[in-house]
């Protein structure tokens, strides 16, 4: 009978059974499917041997250096670590095509936008209906007179801003829940929501400001864009090493791509 767990071999070399369950630990899966955390757990295994392999054949020595205060690589860390810096050279950043990344999609380089807003806050509590209803008749006051927004703060608000007329000052992205920013790109400059559900409560918010975000100069956003091609030319350059390492390997009990 063929064993629940099969062995992996990488050029004759065994990884048992019982590392991979082990390592399987780390590999989050659908509870009701263990045996892709397997799978994965497996190929792992198999990509650190090949590279441990590849390392032994280029002759390197384990030399572990520190990697935070008081943890110190294990030798087929540094192993694995040293053969990447050897072997692993991603493409240099071209400045021309990272120009021409920023030319076709300037508005993704905008400054954050600035916002000035108020609002009234009703706190969660464990019957929302009753919540609800209360800031539906706060809004009905508002939209009768919206200069009593100030007044009605101080009275209805659960925030600290309610001692201000309710006013947030200025606001980045950022700053407030994700519900909360959506709200206020929607609205217009002087518009008041409908109630804003988010984790603290019910929101009315006044949007007394929106200063949109500048589009930032290709100097200054060249630091970024370097940073981002470098990661992603690292992970290229990663995956057609290991590529590379799996072609020329005999590898048994778990399927690898070659590319």
């Amino acid at each position: 009978m063929k064993p629940l767990l099969p062995p992996v071999f990488v050029n004759g070399i065994e990884i048992s059974a019982e590392r991979i369950a082990a390592e399987a630990q780390n590999h989050p899966a659908p509870k009701a499917k263990p045996g892709l955390a397997w799978k994965a757990a497996a190929r792992a295994l198999a990509i650190r041997e090949l590279m441990l392999q590849e390392a032994c054949a280029r002759g390197l020595a384990p030399d572990p250096v520190e990697v935070a205060p008081g943890q110190v690589e294990t030798e087929d860390e540094a192993l694995i670590r040293q053969l990447s810096e050897a072997a692993i050279t991603p493409a240099p950043a071209d400045e021309a095509r990272l120009r021409r990344i920023y030319e076709a999609q300037p508005e993704r380089f905008r400054a954050p936008a600035l916002f000035e807003a108020a609002h009234i806050l009703f706190p969660r509590q464990d019957g929302m209906a009753a919540v609800r209803a209360h800031a539906e008749a706060v809004l009905a006051e508002l939209r009768a007179a919206p200069r009593r927004f100030a007044e009605l703060a101080r009275t209805h608000s659960a925030c600290s801003s309610k001692d201000n007329g309710g006013l947030l000052g200025q606001l980045g992205q950022g700053d407030t829940v994700a519900e909360f920013e959506a709200a206020l790109e929607a609205l217009t400059e002087g518009q008041i929501s409908d109630p804003v559900e988010t984790r603290f409560g019910l929101h009315l918010i006044r949007l007394d400001a929106h200063a949109r975000g500048e589009v930032l100069p290709f100097d200054a956003v060249l630091p970024r864009l370097r940073d981002a091609h470098s990661k992603a030319a690292w992970a290229r350059a990663a995956a057609e090493f290991t590529a590379s390492l799996v072609a020329k390997a005999r590898i048994e009990g778990v399927q690898l791509k070659a590319a």
